[in-house]
C-alpha cells in the first residue's frame, strides 16, 4: 500500500513540479512526512527528486543558457553540502514558514507588479542558487526559491524549464551522497520501489511538457506564481 501511494505521489508531483519549474521535492516531501521519518522522506524525495529534474532538462534541452547555469549552479552545489550537513532529526519549522512568507510576499508582488523582475546579472543569479541550494540541503525544498530568481529573470519558459533543473542535478548528487555518508537509509521496500518509482517520474515530466508547449509565454509565469503562492502557503501552515 505504501509503494502505491507514493507510486500515485510521485506521478502527481512529477507533473506539477514540472510544470512549475521546482522538481517534485516540494510535493511530496511534506506529504511523505506523515508515513514517513523526516530523514528517511529526505532521502527519498532527493533521488526521485533528481531523476525528475534529469527527464526535465532531457525534454527542454533545446534551451540551454550555460552563463546562468554556472553561476546559478556553482553557488548552489556549495551551499547544497553545507545544509545537507546541518540536517538533524526533526525539520526546523520556523526557518520553514518564513520561507513560506517570503514565497506569498514575492507572488503577491508578481500579480500587483507583472512586470516585476529581479536584475538579471551574476550576483543575483549566485545569491539564488547559494539560497536554493541550501535550503534544499536542509528541507529538501529548495525549489520554490529557486523557480523565483529565475522566474523574475523573466527568461524564456524552455530556459526556465532547463535551467531550474540543471540546478537540481548539480545539487541533489552532493545532498543525496551527504544524506547517505551521514548514515541516512532507504527500507529494502523503499530501495526497490524506485524501480517503480523513477519511470513514473519520467511520465508526469513527459505529460507536463505536453501542457508546456501549449501555453503563452506570459501565462506561463502567472501559472508559476500561482504555485508558488500554494507552496508558500503550504510551507506557512506546515506542518
Amino acid at each position: 500500500m505504501e509503494i502505491l501511494l507514493i507510486s500515485f505521489l510521485t506521478l502527481f508531483a512529477s507533473f506539477i513540479g514540472t510544470l512549475a519549474g521546482f522538481g517534485s521535492s516540494t510535493i511530496m516531501l511534506p506529504i511523505l512526512l506523515f508515513f514517513l521519518p523526516y530523514h528517511v522522506a529526505l532521502l527519498l524525495v532527493s533521488i526521485i527528486h533528481f531523476f525528475d529534474d534529469l527527464w526535465e532538462i532531457i525534454l527542454f534541452r533545446q534551451a540551454v543558457n550555460w552563463k546562468l547555469l554556472l553561476t546559478f549552479g556553482i553557488p548552489g552545489i556549495i551551499a547544497s553540502y553545507l545544509g545537507a550537513k546541518l540536517v538533524t532529526f526533526e525539520p526546523q519549522i520556523i526557518l520553514l514558514r518564513l520561507m513560506g512568507i517570503i514565497l506569498l510576499i514575492y507572488t503577491a508582488i508578481i500579480f500587483v507588479n507583472s512586470n516585476f523582475k529581479i536584475p538579471k546579472n551574476n550576483f543575483n543569479a549566485g545569491l539564488g542558487g547559494m539560497l536554493s541550494g541550501l535550503i534544499a540541503g536542509i528541507f529538501g525544498i529548495g525549489g520554490p526559491i529557486r523557480a523565483a530568481f529565475l522566474s523574475s529573470f523573466k527568461l524564456p519558459k524552455e530556459t526556465f524549464l532547463f535551467t531550474s533543473g540543471a540546478i537540481a542535478i548539480f545539487i541533489d548528487p552532493i545532498r543525496i551522497t551527504t544524506y547517505h555518508l551521514g548514515g541516512i537509509k532507504l527500507s529494502n521496500d523503499l530501495f526497490w520501489g524506485l524501480l517503480i518509482f523513477i519511470p513514473i517520474t519520467f511520465i508526469g515530466s513527459r505529460i507536463a511538457k505536453n501542457f508546456v508547449d501549449k501555453i503563452s509565454q506570459k501565462k506561463f509565469r502567472k501559472i508559476i506564481a500561482v504555485f508558488l503562492f500554494i507552496a508558500g502557503t503550504k510551507l506557512l501552515i506546515y506542518p
